[in-house]
């Protein structure tokens, strides 16, 4: 047990603003698909903080990249080359599709979708984006603009730039939106992960490419969630045989460390001079110490293969599971459709030690278990959550 002298919930609700809505629980220690909290109790964690600790908690590789390089230099900004920063942003391109050969790098998803949107307004002279319904970018302003939900918008609608919202997996739609040439941007996460994990088929992202390609429109796959191989290819492009022109990547990119990235076409990086971007933490030496250690596990243990046995195992033990309609997704990002409301579920797995999520649809849980996760935790998940959902 982790002594205190203060209880931290009672003095985290004190002191900070009520931006979330959390569980009575407080974390102290991770390893592995494993975290305990300040009484002592352990806890199966496949949510990984909102799909962030792709290598499971505290993974020694990362941990010991990151050590290593807080003891030489913790800081310096892109005022100056770095060599560790060279080293990651080589492994990311060496990963990615043969025309995204260039990074921009930064510390947030929505900081990258922000980047993404700039970047594709700034290469086209347009303004106007084209966004999907129940797709999620983001909150700051211009990636929040293109967040579909009236309960996002609705303190700042006057200062949003303008979007035009189209039914994900609707090409015949997407045609009607940037039929007019005035669209800078086509933005969209290609499987939406709050909307209960969800996919078009394969041919709605390749009629969309062929669109944005005619229409000089620019095709952004926001892969916060998504990316970095956690769908069983490093980008979910892959898996459709699209590549888009810019990809916005963060979460699991880090392994716990906060990071994102722009990949760009070598077409837009063309255009690009200095002064068009700019981050003052973005590329800093802790972060990219973790990425390269993070990237280079992920080739050298082969995880994005082993992300797809891991969804085979999870999805055909959830499928005999009684209260279990649907099994979704691909790799370790999984949506769970169940026969009843799923927030009662969520709680009554965390009493029963498991940490899961939730989704904008009210009978889907939503999993993220870290690509290393054994077969020996998959069969605990599977019996905790059977037991939890006997009738």
């Amino acid at each position: 047990m982790t002594e205190t002298l203060l209880d931290p919930m009672a003095l985290e609700d004190a002191v900070t603003l009520p931006t979330y809505s959390k569980p009575p629980v407080a974390l102290v220690r991770g390893e592995g698909t494993h975290v305990w909290d300040t009484e002592g109790r352990e806890y199966l964690d496949f949510y990984g903080g909102h799909c962030v600790a792709l290598l499971g908690h505290c993974p020694p590789r990362v941990v010991e990249a990151i050590r290593e390089q807080a003891g030489e230099l913790l800081f310096y900004s892109n005022a100056v080359y770095s060599p560790v920063r060279a080293e990651a942003a080589q492994a990311l391109v060496d990963l990615a599709p043969d025309t995204l050969n260039r990074v921009f790098w930064c510390n947030s998803g929505t900081e990258a979708n922000e980047a993404a949107l700039k970047l594709a307004r700034a290469v086209t002279g347009r303004s106007r984006v084209v966004a999907f319904s129940d797709g999620f970018h983001g909150r700051t302003l211009g990636a929040l603009a293109a967040t579909h939900g009236d309960k996002y918008h609705a303190p700042y609608r006057a200062v949003l730039p303008e979007t035009t919202w189209v039914p994900f997996g609707d090409a015949e739609a997407v045609e009607a939106a940037l039929g007019s040439e005035d669209v800078a941007a086509l933005i969209l996460e290609p499987m939406q992960s709050m909307a209960g994990i969800t996919e078009a088929r394969p041919d709605f992202y390749r009629a969309i490419r062929e669109i944005c390609d005619r229409t000089g429109t620019v095709l952004i796959f926001d892969e916060v969630q998504t990316g970095v191989g956690r769908t069983g290819t490093f980008l979910y492009g892959e898996h459709v045989g699209v590549t888009p022109d810019l990809v916005t990547l963060a979460k699991s990119l880090g392994a716990g460390v906060p990071v994102g990235a722009v990949l760009v076409s070598d077409a837009i990086a063309a255009t690009v001079k200095a002064g068009d971007q700019g981050t003052t933490f973005g590329g800093g030496m802790l972060a990219m110490a973790a990425v390269h250690a993070t990237l280079r596990q992920l080739a050298d243990e082969n995880l994005m293969a082993r992300s797809l046995e891991l969804f085979d195992r999870i999805a055909d033990g959830l499928r005999a599971v009684d209260g279990v309609v649907e099994v979704r997704g691909r790799g370790c990002l999984i949506g769970v459709q169940l026969d009843r409301e799923a927030r009662p579920v969520v709680g009554a797995l965390r009493e029963a030690g498991v940490i899961v999520g939730t989704s904008g649809q009210a009978q889907t849980l939503r999993l993220m278990p870290p690509l290393t996760t054994t077969d020996a935790d998959v069969d605990d998940f599977l019996q905790r959550i059977a037991t939890v959902l006997r009738p």
